[in-house]
């Protein structure tokens, strides 16, 4: 039986404990500029599914996901054990990376909002001048 409470508070646990052994224990500069903002626990608690974001330092945005992709690959056995430590489980959950996309999408979202929030200003603006067509009183 699944116990989606506890799913999620373990997740939350994992969350923590991966971001913090991220800042203090694993020694990668490429891992400088990542940010861990979810994750995910499957129904039986033996998969771990960690999002992460990455605040480029670089102008190419691409080399700097490609590059925590391939640091957080490397370090995923030690934050696996960090994990089994500090989480005190019988069975520590398998950690896999995957790019949160949310902070882009909603950026993106945002632009369109503006784009049309301009588009209702223009057409406001035009409709304000406007006159009624035909007479003033037509149901006279």
């Amino acid at each position: 039986m699944v116990d989606h409470a506890r799913a999620a508070r373990m997740a939350k646990r994992i969350q923590t404990i991966v971001a913090t052994a991220i800042e203090r224990e694993v020694k990668d500069p490429r891992l400088e500029f990542v940010t861990i903002t979810d994750t995910r626990m499957t129904g039986d608690l033996h998969d771990a599914k960690v999002y992460y974001t990455v605040r480029g330092r670089s102008i190419d945005e691409e080399q700097d996901w490609t590059t925590a992709a391939e640091a957080l690959g490397k370090a995923r056995g030690q934050l696996r054990k960090i994990v089994g430590e500090q989480l005190s489980v019988r069975f520590t959950p398998t950690l896999s990376f995957e790019v949160d996309t949310v902070p882009e999408a909603s950026a993106h979202m945002e632009e369109l909002l503006a784009k049309a929030r301009a588009h209702d200003d223009a057409i406001r603006a035009q409709a304000a001048d406007a006159k009624p067509a035909g007479e003033t009183n037509p149901y006279e």
